[in-house]
């Protein structure tokens, strides 16, 4: 598929409402009467063919979101505060999925080594876990080891109590993850210095796309 292709298939997909990826279906399903947080409830506001971004340009940028959750030395971790003005990449996934979520984190640790290294230093990665029943701190640090054990910057993986992961999605702006988070938002969000999104990854993006945004988003900051 082309790159302008997969971005109306995208914006197809997210006018409706954000994305979830159903995790080795193969299929990805438009969240229906599933808004987003940051903009009281509108769907995904996306530019056409052309625009900004080798991902998916998000014309209302979504927020830097503020939750608190446990990282894997389990300690306590305001996401808000620890990556402030810093480029992140955050997703909501979980470790037993066998697909989605590894192609992700594998395509954001293969652009890390893509950028100049000050770059990949300075961007954080969070996971966080759609699964905490089975994603405890342990499961989650052994899980990123096998994609961030060369970068200078660890992968930060984060869970907590239901409650807590539920409004972190809700704060992120993306939608509650179902089917105990099988089922769950196939969005990279990259933040950059101004604490906004003004670009996301799903599964049609590479990583050379996140690269070359990186790039474009933190390169000459």
């Amino acid at each position: 598929m082309t790159a302008p292709a997969r971005g109306r298939l995208a914006a197809l997909l997210l006018s409706a409402g954000l994305v979830l990826a159903a995790c080795g279906s193969g299929d990805d399903t438009a969240a229906a009467d599933e808004g987003h947080d940051h903009s009281g409830g509108a769907a995904a506001s996306l530019e056409g063919p052309g625009d900004e971004y080798a991902g998916i340009d998000l014309r209302d940028p979504y927020q830097r979101p503020s939750f608190t959750l446990t990282d894997t030395t389990g300690a306590s971790y305001d996401f808000a505060t620890a990556t402030a003005g810093r480029p992140t990449l955050l997703f909501f996934g979980y470790t037993n999925c066998p697909d989605v979520c590894p192609t992700t984190m594998a395509d954001a640790a293969l652009a890390l080594r893509d950028v100049d290294p000050a770059l990949a230093e300075r961007v954080q990665v969070v996971f966080v876990t759609t699964d905490p029943a089975a994603d405890t701190p342990e499961v989650l640090a052994e899980y990123l080891d096998r994609f961030d054990a060369d970068l200078p910057t660890q992968f930060v993986g984060l869970t907590g109590p239901q409650d807590a992961i539920d409004q972190a999605q809700l704060s992120a702006g993306v939608p509650l993850a179902e089917d105990a988070g099988r089922l769950h938002s196939s969005l990279l969000l990259l933040y950059g210095a101004d604490d906004q999104a003004h670009v996301a990854f799903d599964a049609g993006n590479t990583a050379r796309d996140i690269a070359g945004d990186l790039d474009a988003v933190a390169g000459a900051s």
